[in-house]
């Protein structure tokens, strides 16, 4: 059990990482990477965010929306889950202001993050089925193991590219190249790095995801 959840999490992180492999969330991943600060304040939010956002919507989905023939309702009633960011806006705005003005526009848009979506939506798909199997408890132990794999995975490639653009903006490419594209063709090669993960986590603990 200890070894399949730690193949989750840490596939999660590397192998299925939803920034760098999935592309998902690339609008926060591209405007708040510039500095480390705000990287892993907004990082925090995120991982918090689908923590909370997948413990919610997926006993809701397997009890709630799928008995009650609902689940066309899915992404609507997910996203009004996960619109608990707000929360976090009026909390990080009260006590943590400099973390709050940092954010600016970007953590409001967690609520329709595309990342954090996408992770309640595959994580329901891939272990809502595991329920008649394996037990509820066990595949929504599996899930939550799964966001906090996708959140760190996340922090990961939000720190790791806010140090890439720091060395990025000390160099002097050439005009054409200056601004955003030389951040996306950046943030193209960071991707392509992550391909070396590829099979690591099932050779590693020697099972099959």
């Amino acid at each position: 059990m200890l070894i399949k959840l730690a193949a989750i999490f840490f596939s999660m992180i590397l192998v299925n990482n939803y920034v760098l492999v999935k592309f998902y969330g690339i609008c926060p991943f591209l405007g708040v990477s510039k500095k480390f600060d705000s990287a892993v304040g907004m990082s925090g939010a995120v991982i918090f965010v689908m923590f909370m956002a997948t413990a919610v919507t997926f006993p809701l989905q397997i009890f709630v929306l799928n008995p009650a023939g609902l689940s066309y309702l899915q992404t609507i009633v997910f996203i009004l889950v996960i619109a608990v960011v707000q929360f976090i806006e009026i909390f990080l705005k009260k006590y943590v202001v400099a973390l709050y003005n940092s954010l600016g526009v970007y953590l409001p848009l967690i609520t329709t993050n595309c990342c954090v979506l996408a992770v309640t939506i595959l994580v329901v798909d891939d272990y809502g089925a595991d329920v008649e199997a394996l037990g509820f408890g066990v595949a929504y132990i599996e899930a939550l193991v799964c966001a906090i794999g996708a959140g760190v995975g996340f922090m990961l490639a939000m720190v790791m590219f806010s140090g890439v653009r720091k060395r990025v903006e000390a160099c002097d490419p050439p005009a054409p190249f200056k601004g955003l594209p030389i951040t996306l063709l950046a943030a193209a090669i960071t991707s392509l790095s992550f391909m070396g993960f590829g099979g690591i986590v099932e050779n590693l603990f020697n099972v099959t995801l």
